[in-house]
């Protein structure tokens, strides 16, 4: 009877303690229903008006990025008239919740030269800052991709140095990298070893991922089957818009170094609820990485659940916590990398909003323990119209600790599958011949007071 008391007493302070959904502790730090620049003067701004070089319109941010104390934003050149497509705002010195774009690094990387080549860069979407001061840019090289797409450069990187905003170096990927139907829409970037960084880029269209070597200065591509898509997953319906797509691998999050030197990814198609991961130290090795052996060395995790489909993804390396975007559902999502689980119920909610978090779109956290999301109404821009009145693109912020409090990532708090399977181990019967000894039952019952015992000061 004492046994069953303690389990009693046990399992009531599970119920009571166990986290809650979460808190939705973002806070919108910026919005607009439009995208403006700072033009060289307001007589350029009306000409690139007149031209058609600026319609505010077709104007999107895409891509979130913040390094010191600046924010970036990548604006694609999904239609005509995007006058810059990587952009930034000083946080210290915007007091508007609207700020106007600056075009980085100058107007002079965005336009066509004077003999009609292709400006420095053409159109990103997302991009990387890391943690030795330089700034990855993913560059499709492709204009007006909802309409007449057109390519006007390789798919490239550039990196820039952000101490003096000097193009450091720029990588056309090789023509073997490049399907007939590739799209490179997202970068990670593993950063531990600054003479020795490897950079991945996701190939969502026809399924890949490429490996730079910033050391080389060379990179290949691997295939893998958990790149592509799932067939089941491609159903999207958000705020009344449905539509398919059929897109493969795109969300990208890197752990810190393991004991060997190298960070697991973790990865997984946009047109997936599954969630999979694999060591760097096999991307690493061009030989093997670019083998037919290496499907062993990739793991299934599992899966978020339905409509869990999930965009970019990114590994806050102080906690340990995967922050996801997730459109379906108008959700930022997370899962601590330290849970043996991945199941719907070991993903927690960090925010959901059919008003500020329309199809997130971005999600980064930066050198000072902030996460920051971009949402942007995306499916409303490519399948219907975006209303100039109304507020379009967010940006919400908030630091980690608050935005996983009391999720199933909060830290503090000790998976309960482990305390659970833990006393599991206690409580199985013993499959030895040898008998029990008399005071079995309290070595017992002195097991469950020390195991509740730790889980209250886990969770107080």
């Amino acid at each position: 009877m004492a046994v069953l008391g303690l389990l009693q007493v046990l399992f009531g302070v599970i119920l009571v303690f166990r986290p809650a959904v979460g808190n939705d502790n973002l806070r919108v730090a910026y919005q607009w229903s439009q995208i403006d620049f700072e033009f060289p003067s307001e007589a350029e701004r009306a000409n690139a008006i007149a031209s058609g070089d600026y319609v505010a319109e077709n104007v999107i941010p895409v891509g979130l990025e913040v390094y010191k104390r600046r924010l970036f934003l990548t604006l694609p050149r999904w239609k005509t008239g995007i006058p810059a497509s990587l952009v930034y705002i000083n946080i210290n010195e915007t007091s508007s919740q609207s700020p106007k774009l600056r075009p980085y690094p100058s107007w002079n990387a965005h336009r066509l030269t004077t003999d009609g080549e292709a400006p420095e860069i053409v159109s990103p979407f997302r991009i990387r800052a890391d943690r030795c001061g330089r700034l990855w840019v993913l560059d499709t090289g492709i204009a007006d991709l909802l309409g007449s797409a057109k390519s006007l450069a390789p798919t490239s990187l550039l990196v820039y140095d952000l101490h003096n905003d000097n193009l450091l170096r720029r990588y056309k990927f090789p023509k073997d990298h490049v399907k007939e139907a590739s799209f490179y829409a997202n970068i990670a970037v593993e950063d531990s070893n600054c003479d020795d960084t490897y950079a991945y880029a996701a190939d969502l269209g026809a399924p890949g991922l490429v490996v730079y070597s910033w050391k080389l200065q060379e990179s290949w591509r691997v295939q893998h089957h958990f790149f592509h898509p799932d067939p089941l997953s491609g159903n999207y319906t958000i705020t009344g818009i449905s539509f398919q797509w059929d897109d493969g691998l795109f969300g990208m999050a890197l752990s810190r170094p393991q004991s060997d030197g190298f960070s697991t990814m973790y990865f997984h198609p946009l047109s997936s609820t599954n969630e999979f991961s694999v060591s760097t130290k096999v991307l690493q090795n061009q030989t093997l990485a670019t083998s037919d052996k290496i499907y062993k060395e990739f793991k299934v995790l599992g899966s978020r659940g339905p409509n869990g489909q999930a965009g970019v993804a990114f590994l806050d390396q102080k906690t340990g916590v995967i922050f996801y975007a997730l459109p379906n559902l108008n959700a930022v999502t997370c899962w601590k990398t330290s849970n043996r689980a991945y199941t719907i119920k070991s993903v927690g909610r960090v925010y959901m909003s059919t008003t500020d978090m329309v199809f997130p779109n971005d999600v980064k956290v930066d050198d000072e323990s902030n996460l920051w999301v971009l949402s942007d109404r995306l499916h409303q821009y490519m399948y219907a119209s975006l209303d100039p009145k109304d507020v379009n693109f967010r940006i919400l912020t908030a630091t980690v600790k608050d935005a996983i409090e009391n999720t199933a990532c909060d830290t503090k708090i000790k998976p309960l599958p482990d305390i659970i399977t833990n006393l599991g181990d206690i409580l199985r019967p013993s499959t030895s011949p040898v008998p029990p000894k008399s005071g079995a039952p309290l070595v017992l019952a002195s097991h469950l007071v020390l195991v509740l015992t730790t889980f209250v000061k886990l969770i107080l």
